[in-house]
Parts: C-alpha cells; structure tokens; sequence
C-alpha cells in the first residue's frame, strides 16, 4: 500500500486493569460492582461451595477453584491488583504470594492488627523478604472507619485507585477513569 500522505490516527488497545478478588463474601459483593464502574475488569475467586457463583455476582467473571489453580490461568502483571478477602490462611496465603511474585500494582489482604502479624510470619517462612511484605496493604483500604460491606469495598476501591494512579496519571481534565487513556 503506498502513503497517501493522509494523518493516520493510532489508538492503542490497552485492556483495562484488573481486580482479582479471592473470597466471595459480602465484602466482595460490594466490592466487584463498584470496581466494574471504576473501569477495572474484575475475577471472583473462591473455591468453596456456593460462594463464587454467577448469581451471587451478576455480570463479573467467577472462578470457583482453589486460588493457586486461578492464578495459574489468569496471570497477575503490572496492571493488576489481587484483595483477598478469604480471611482463611488457606485462601489468602497462595493468593498474596502469587500477587507478590507478580508485581501487581496492589495487594492486599483484609483482616486486622493480628491477622496482618500472622501472614506476614506465613510469608517470611515461604521466603518473602520485606521489600515485598511491605507492599501488602493490610488492613486494606484506606482508614475511614468503615462498618458495612459497602463501606469498606468503599475504602478499598479508594486505596486501589490511589495507587493505580501513581503508576498511571488520570488524562489531562480527569475525563478517564482507570481504563485506558483516551
């Protein structure tokens, strides 16, 4: 084809960032919707009985299988973020450390002061060292004293696009969202 000399206009196809949540309580109920109209792609992740299902999370990609098993397939990157939510060792543990070793924009894991001391001993015995422990969010989401499910998926959404947007800066107006630039 030869050059007309015409302008040519490129647009990048950048898949947005993506959330992967492991846990599907109600927290995650919350949470999954509201980081949807964020402009993140979001994974549900639990393998127990009944908790990541389709009707529990209209319109959201579920994974009901062990989170070493989704990790696997879905591949954590640079533009991703993984909140475990579990509040299970068994859940959360394989899930952080998968985070960890990928260099996701954000981790973090939910549960408080003790809960926080016990996987960070969890994963200093797996081999993390504290650069990386460092980068767990947890308590995650910000401290705004949040009380409900939908509150605290607030706070976590808020501190996820907080550091989404240190990596990433919003366009010129603040038009976009955490999806790709226009």
């Amino acid at each position: 084809m030869e050059p007309t000399g015409a302008p040519v206009t490129l647009s990048p196809a950048v898949p947005p960032p993506r959330l992967v949540i492991v846990g599907a309580a109600r927290i995650a109920q919350a949470l999954a919707p509201m980081a949807q109209l964020a402009g993140l792609a979001v994974v549900v992740v639990d393998p127990r009985p009944g908790f990541a299902t389709p009707e529990r999370f209209p319109g959201v990609e579920v994974a009901a299988e062990p989170p070493e098993t989704a990790l696997a397939r879905i591949r954590l990157d640079r533009r991703s973020a993984l909140v475990s939510l579990a509040h299970d060792p068994q859940l959360d543990d394989p899930a952080i450390g998968a985070a960890l070793r990928s260099g996701a924009f954000y981790v973090g894991c939910l549960g408080g002061k003790s809960t926080q001391a016990g996987l960070r001993e969890r994963l200093r015995a797996q081999g993390f060292e504290e650069p990386a422990l460092e980068r767990v969010h947890g308590p995650v989401g910000l401290p705004l004293g949040a009380a409900t499910p939908g509150e605290i998926a607030v706070s976590i959404l808020a501190e996820l696009v907080g550091c989404f947007r240190k990596l990433e800066p919003a366009a010129p107006g603040g038009a976009s969202v955490l999806g790709p630039k226009t």
